[in-house]
């Protein structure tokens, strides 16, 4: 025993020295199937037993190894291990790159989400630059909605799924009316509607069912360098991420039910479909009825999405997706205030107008067909190089009896017409896209280069007929000829109309060429250089009836982009500033006289943001915060002009306006099983050269100026209460000038501020759930130089099985 003692007390101390001065190293990246960095991946490297997890960036080390053979094993929640065999030698040891069977969307589905810590964030993105990017690499602002907040929300409903971001709020409900039906929001003080599935162009002519949704994007401040000028907002834009195949058989179903005939059912199914995995499914369905706290309205839809990814290897990757929507509705009600004189009321407690009647009736309704159909290619050529290719082809109507509720008296606010159409619309586009993306050292500069192209087809044609005035209503009492607004009657009022039928279609074309490079000027220090070149050609409109086409025109774009990036802490915290542009085509205006150009060149508008992005303590902390300031250029405004001693109204087009902000978008996991989301913002605009009626007035679209959110969940970790969660938030707005100019003078919305609240439990396989939104029942409104009143109080219940 003493003789062991010796050894001992001999070998130990030499053994340590030894180990101490091993200067080996092993370190690589794991990449995804689709060549994107991929964090949070479990390494681990035999005999020595030591464990790391994968970085932001996909990368791995290990220090201080004795050389020799040796395994790494690579492994993952969801994921079967993969080992490799390497031999280390007494120095830096280089592992060639690793690429994982699944893709990113699999990987962020079993790993990144799976992790228990902040469910409401996302620490990378796709689509943002069209790069895989992290967040804190990223010189621009963008907010993230992961379908985890949707779910532990009850969030049914898309438009009370952007109130989660700061500097974004309803406008214009959904009309489902022939060409923009979908709902407006303002953005930086700018309008702007969804029109971005994946990237790509796919335009809806109602709200989209977030059932499919595995996130949604709000992409903040002009972005015409990446995403062109035909479907993103000066204010910025929104793109809906879908749910992806999985390579794991599981799924979810859910029903919901709740106040004013709510019924919601949806299914997510997804798994293998060969034994190799190599072709994957997925289908997302939903059926929803939801109907009116007033007197009359509802609406019905259906969708479904199947999913198809086939993988023959782990360099390419084709996937196909098809969402199909179906829906039946009635006009929600806005009512339009006079835009020509003084208004009389100057608040909706001063109209005298009862909310709780719709205006109109069960029968009258109208359709939103919708087909969406995408396909994507993504091949790897090697570590470096990565080709991307997306087609979209996008097809939808609006069919039905479309309404309008105006104020048109000159001397009061108390009569109002009902007008009302039967439209037949139907519109398509087709969107290919094809990005290279390359991710290779010039000496010691890391580029990860973006270079790309797209092309967009849109056409519409409408079969319309007139709007007739159907008739006249005393909104200060309970008028009787109220009822008679119903299909049959509405029939009658079109056919004995002489007015005009629209029989026409439109047609134009884009073409886009854009290259964009991220330069790591060190590691802690990037630059984004990106410059875009847009051509528009509008073939006019054709009227069938008249055999002609007008409105002919084409422009050429440009849109340059700059951004510096500054990890004061590498992937935890960092001080960003950009410069962005983006751009609208104009129409030309037939001028007055010879003298005068009709023609225009597209608006530009020019962003100067700087802010600062935190993700601490694990990922459990995370923060973007800005300040922005946007100009646009170019913009039409009317003028008097005396030519030749006669005075003519032209249109010229030397309008200016600015908008400035803040933004602070927060999430939290600071104890598990809590997770926070908060975001404040505010706004301040106004158009600094316009016609006079509006000259530095705030825009009605600019909506609120100040906007706030929060949202907190808590899940019960262990003991009896296991599974038990309370959530609880409140959404608060600023006044809302609705009407503000010289001839109307100001109309306002009221600031509200909505307290939200839910209860739920988990056992097994089960969730059971209960929601109230709007508890304090507050009366609120929306709009845009219309008033649209809110929901009341209403509660939701839920029951899902998940398997």
């Amino acid at each position: 025993m003493n003789k062991i003692i010796i050894y001992l007390l001999l070998f130990i101390p030499g053994t340590l020295l030894a180990q101490g001065q091993h200067k080996a190293e092993v370190y690589g990246k794991i990449f995804s199937s689709d060549g994107k960095p991929i964090p949070g991946i479990t390494v681990k490297l035999l005999p020595q037993d030591i464990t790391v997890s994968s970085r932001t960036n996909g990368s791995y080390q290990f220090k201080s190894l004795k050389p020799g053979p040796a395994r790494l094993e690579i492994s993952a929640v969801g994921l079967q291990s993969l080992v490799r065999e390497i031999q280390i030698a007494d120095d830096k040891n280089r592992i060639s790159d690793i690429y994982l069977n699944e893709n990113q969307s699999t990987l962020q589905e079993i790993v990144i989400n799976g992790n228990g810590a902040n469910k409401y964030t996302k620490k990378q993105s796709l689509y943002v630059s069209k790069i895989p990017l992290n967040n804190l690499e990223n010189s621009q602002s963008y907010a993230v909605i992961t379908k985890e907040l949707l779910k532990s929300q009850l969030n049914t409903n898309y438009d009370d799924a952007l109130a989660n971001v700061s500097g974004i709020d309803k406008l214009w409900a959904s009309t489902g009316r022939p060409g923009d039906g979908v709902t407006y929001y303002t953005l930086r003080g700018f309008s702007t509607q969804v029109a971005m599935v994946n990237g790509v162009v796919g335009i809806a002519s109602t709200s989209p069912d977030p059932a499919n949704l595995e996130s949604i994007e709000v992409i903040k401040g002009p972005s015409g360098s990446l995403y062109g000028g035909a479907a993103v907002g000066f204010g910025g834009l929104i793109n809906n991420i879908t749910k992806k195949p999985l390579d794991t058989v599981g799924g979810r179903v859910n029903y919901l039910f709740g106040s004013y005939a709510q019924h919601r059912v949806t299914a997510d199914v997804y798994g293998p479909l060969t034994k190799d995995k190599k072709l994957l499914g997925r289908v997302n369905t939903a059926f929803s009825n939801v109907g009116n706290y007033q007197d009359a309205g509802f609406n019905r839809s259906f969708f479904i999405a199947p999913s198809l990814l086939y993988r023959p290897n782990e360099k390419l990757d084709i996937q196909l997706d098809v969402d199909l929507f179906q829906s039946k509705a009635t006009n929600p009600l806005m009512v339009f205030l006079n835009r020509s004189r003084q208004l009389f009321a100057r608040t909706p407690d001063e109209l005298q107008f009862d909310f709780n009647k719709s205006y109109t009736n069960d029968d009258v309704t109208f359709k939103n067909p919708t087909t969406n159909v995408r396909g994507n290619v993504t091949y790897r050529f090697n570590e470096q190089w990565t080709s991307n290719t997306t087609v979209n082809y996008n097809r939808r109507k609006s069919d039905g009896y479309f309404q309008y509720i105006m104020y048109l008296q000159e001397k009061n606010d108390t009569l109002i017409n009902r007008y009302v159409a039967d439209q037949n619309y139907t519109a398509s586009n087709f969107n290919a896209q094809q990005n290279f993306v390359g991710d290779f050292h010039i000496g010691e500069l890391r580029n990860r280069l973006l270079v790309g192209a797209d092309y967009l087809y849109q056409q519409a044609e409408s079969h319309n007929s007139p709007y007739v005035l159907f008739d006249q209503l005393n909104t200060s009492i309970d008028d009787p000829r109220y009822a008679r607004f119903n299909a049959a009657n509405v029939d009658a009022a079109i056919a004995a109309s002489t007015g005009v039928k629209t029989n026409t279609r439109s047609r134009n074309q884009i073409l886009g060429a854009y290259v964009s490079d991220i330069l790591d000027l060190t590691p802690q220090l990037h630059l984004n250089v990106a410059l875009r070149v847009d051509y528009f050609d509008n073939k006019g409109t054709y009227n069938f009836d008249k055999d002609t086409t007008m409105g002919a025109y084409n422009q050429t774009a440009f849109s340059p982009r700059a951004g510096l990036v500054y990890e004061f802490v590498k992937d935890k915290v960092s001080f960003f500033a950009n410069y962005q542009n983006g751009f609208k085509n104009v129409a030309p205006i037939p001028p007055p006289h010879p003298s005068v150009s009709g023609d225009f060149k597209p608006q530009q508008a020019s962003q100067w943001e700087a802010g600062v992005k935190f993700n601490l303590l694990n990922n459990k902390l995370g923060l973007t915060a800005s300040y922005y300031d946007i100009t646009v250029d170019n913009m039409l405004r009317a003028e008097a002009r005396v030519i030749d001693g006669q005075s003519y109204n032209i249109t010229v087009q030397d309008g200016t306006r600015l908008s400035r902000g803040i933004d602070f978008d927060l999430t939290a996991a600071p104890i598990q099983g809590l997770n926070v989301i908060f975001s404040y913002s505010f706004n301040d605009s106004k158009t600094t050269k316009a016609a006079a009626s509006v000259n530095n007035l705030r825009p009605t679209e600019a909506g609120p100026k100040h906007l706030s959110n929060l949202w907190a969940n808590y899940i019960v970790q262990k003991g009896t209460l296991k599974g038990f969660g309370i959530g609880a938030g409140l959404n608060y707005a600023s006044e809302n000038l609705i009407t503000n100019s010289v001839p109307t003078g100001i109309f306002a919305l009221p600031s509200y501020t909505l307290f939200n609240a839910s209860l739920s439990y988990g056992y097994k396989h089960f969730e059971f759930a209960v929601k109230g939104n709007n508890l304090t029942n507050q009366t609120y409104f929306k709009g845009w130089t219309t008033v649209n009143p809110q929901m009341p109080r209403n509660i939701l219940g839920s029951v899902a099985y998940q398997f």
